[in-house]
């Protein structure tokens, strides 16, 4: 076989990786913002998400913004999943935000850092519709000092 050839035949296969690869779509991301760095305990999160594609995956990410000033470990979370099938989810999550000498396990930037936890991998909704997720903050105080931002990513596959 002639050299061009072998390029050519090269290109010719990988050229489905190459559109493959571009064809990902970008991750879905909504947030609360809290301007006075505080979320408070009665204040539950509600995020909508249109569902345009029948027989989707989906992973669905948690993702907090603090201030150096956080002051626990771990942030106690209730998560309500509702899919436009009608199916209802519940789970209670341990979100680890510092590390027990104090540092932070996300990316900081200056005074503030940013932890990311999955909540679902693999979410297979099978219709249509609206994927509504609630979010509540279980700390036991009414405030939780230091939150700068609370919300969910939805990547999907």
């Amino acid at each position: 076989m002639k050299q061009g050839a072998r390029y050519i035949l090269v290109f010719i296969l990988v050229l489905p990786f190459i559109f493959s690869g571009c064809s990902r779509e970008k991750p879905v991301e909504k947030y609360y913002r809290f301007g006075n760095t505080s979320w408070s305990r009665f204040n539950i999160l509600r995020f909508e998400f249109p569902i345009e594609q029948k027989n989707s995956s989906y992973d669905v990410f948690f993702d907090l913004h603090v201030t150096k000033i956080f002051s626990h470990d771990e942030l106690p979370l209730n998560m309500v999943l509702n899919t436009p099938s009608g199916e209802e989810r519940i789970k209670e999550y341990q979100v680890k935000v510092q590390n027990k000498d104090g540092s932070f396990p996300g990316e900081c930037s200056g005074d503030s850092c940013c932890v990311k936890a999955a909540l679902k991998r693999g979410l297979f909704i099978p219709k249509t519709g609206l994927l509504r997720i609630e979010i509540e903050n279980l700390t036991p105080r009414l405030e939780t000092e230091g939150v700068l931002s609370a919300g969910i990513i939805l990547v999907k596959h």
